[in-house]
């Protein structure tokens, strides 16, 4: 019944669009208050309002394209924190472990360091309230922690080394949220940079990036969006203009209510010399898009990896009265050729999310010629005249199919189980002082530690312990038994040192990025016809 209560509101906010200039139809607002004065007066089931129209404006929305999303006032603030790059906490990263809160990392510089707190520092009490024990969610803690600028918050630790209760008092501060998850070299002249997201402060993270690897010697760039989701508009452009000299057309944008908008590069930008490559998936969407789209059309870099996700529409925020949000589609972009990379959408929301689904049941994830474009999807890049092609996304210079030869089911299943990151947790809080003595630099720790039967052993025992219905096959286990050490490396790389050295570790077996550092060292990015 409350799904046909909610097609029913969806319905008369579609029909109440063109009511305002219809005098034969009645107004919107009329028409849905109406029908939620009936259903308060006479449903069977007491209902609330509130819920039931924010699920009518979701309905209604869906009806408009896949991207048109609503907010709700409670999760506003989520949602921006990608974008504006930053968020207002007391600067840690905590995991909930067998009930209790646990600071995996502070956050360099943050209000947390500042006053001592410490990687496996459990917080028992918020404003002298118990969080341990009680079946507290990630939710409820990062409510407790967040809040106001400038505004406080006591929270009650146990240390390991200490007998005694820590009482601090944190002063809540704006905490970056990094959209440059690693930089480092991959060779002596390779440079390679991890970007996860487009906010706000993008920009002034891969300018210090690339000076920082320019000052280690870098030459060429290998800049990873895989899995990136993209973000603001204006931060694409502002990625595209670091790598494209000149007065270069970037992306433009279009739509019913809004002119076309030539978005252009023009600043000096930090890497305008240099082979680039860009590594991309099908989770690299929307801006992502937007600057691989531009570095082809320009012959600027090469592509490396599958078929981008398809995303060409744009989105602007819009406040509501409430403190909620929608996000609306205004506009369509196009890349410097003209390509519109928009995967159809006209079969409804379901389908749309099931395209990457067929992708993978369809091959494309594994043969590159299982894709079929039509000629009239076909382009010309600006400088070689290069074959592009437009359509449901991106398409690679190099594809690079997804390796399952040593991804098995039981890989999956321990992956998913979440006992990879709880145990390793576990492990780097009862060894912390030996691990910090053995391996005092993450040089250190690349180069001696190794996932040993031992360590392999004290992981599989804990797993046999905490998820005792999990099957894993011993021929499965072997077939991934270089992959799973080599994750468990990097994950309690990150545990000691961070999200940088993680990456630094895990990409050692990075398809993707290796078949890169192959272009770059060969002649194979001359023969695609990139000189620069």
């Amino acid at each position: 019944m409350r799904i046909i209560l909610t097609t029913v509101l969806a319905s008369l906010f579609i029909h109440g669009v063109s009511a305002q200039n219809d005098p034969n139809k009645l107004s919107t607002s009329f028409k849905f208050n109406e029908i939620l004065t009936h259903i308060n007066r006479m449903y069977v089931d007491e209902v609330d309002d509130k819920e039931l129209t924010d699920a009518a404006i979701v309905a209604m929305l869906e009806k408009l394209d896949p991207h048109t999303t609503y907010i709700s006032k409670e999760d506003v603030d989520d949602a921006n924190q990608s974008i504006n790059g930053s968020f207002v906490g007391i600067g840690i990263r905590f995991q909930i472990l067998k009930d209790t809160l646990m600071v995996v990392q502070t956050i360099p510089g943050g209000p947390s360091e500042k006053l001592g707190i410490m990687a496996g520092d459990k917080i028992v009490k918020i404003d002298n309230e118990l969080v341990a024990g009680i079946g507290i969610k990630n939710d409820a803690v990062r409510s407790k922690l967040m809040g106001e600028k400038g505004t406080k918050v006591t929270v009650e630790i146990v240390r390991s080394n200490s007998k005694k209760i820590l009482d601090f008092t944190i002063t809540r501060d704006k905490i970056p949220v990094n959209s440059v998850d690693a930089a480092y070299m991959v060779t002596p002249e390779i440079g390679y940079i991890k970007l996860n997201s487009f906010s706000r402060s993008t920009i002034d993270e891969m300018e210090e990036s690339i000076k920082k690897l320019k000052a280690s010697g870098m030459k060429d760039l290998i800049l990873d969006l895989q899995g990136n989701g993209g973000g603001l508009l204006q931060g694409a452009q502002m990625l595209a203009d670091e790598f494209l000299s000149g007065d270069k057309l970037v992306v433009y944008s279009e739509g019913r209510a809004r002119p076309r908008n030539d978005m252009k590069s023009g600043v000096l930008g930090a890497f305008e010399k240099g082979r680039l490559v860009v590594l991309i998936d099908e989770s690299s969407a929307s801006s992502s898009e937007i600057v691989a789209g531009a570095i082809q059309d320009w012959d600027r870099g090469l592509l490396v990896g599958r078929r981008t996700y398809g995303k060409g529409l744009v989105q602007q925020p819009v406040d509501l009265a409430d403190g909620s949000q929608i996000r609306l589609t205004i506009a369509r972009y196009y890349t410097p050729t003209g390509r519109f990379i928009q995967r159809p959408y006209e079969d409804g929301v379901d389908e749309y999310k099931k395209d990457l689904l067929k992708r993978y049941e369809n091959g494309e994830y594994f043969h590159e010629d299982s894709i079929h474009l039509p000629d009239s999807l076909k382009f010309k890049t600006l400088i070689k005249g290069r074959t592009v092609f437009g359509g449901g996304g991106i398409m690679p210079d190099i594809f690079v199919p997804i390796d399952t030869s040593r991804v098995t089911d039981a890989y999956r299943s321990l992956i998913r189980s979440g006992t990879l990151n709880s145990f390793t947790l576990t492990y780097t809080d009862k060894n912390r002082k030996d691990l910090a003595k053995k391996y005092p630099s993450f040089e250190v720790f690349k180069k001696d530690f190794t996932t040993t039967d031992a360590y392999l052993k004290e992981y599989l025992d804990y797993v046999k312990s905490e998820k005792k219905d999990l099957e894993l096959k011993e021929d499965e286990m072997k077939t991934s038994d270089e992959l799973l050490r080599l994750r468990m490396k990097a994950i309690l790389a990150q545990n000691i040192f961070g999200i940088a050295e993680f990456y630094e570790v895990n990409n050692l077996d990075n398809e993707e990025l290796l078949r890169a550092i192959k272009a770059l060292t060969t002649d194979e990015y001359l023969k695609k016809g990139l000189a620069n």
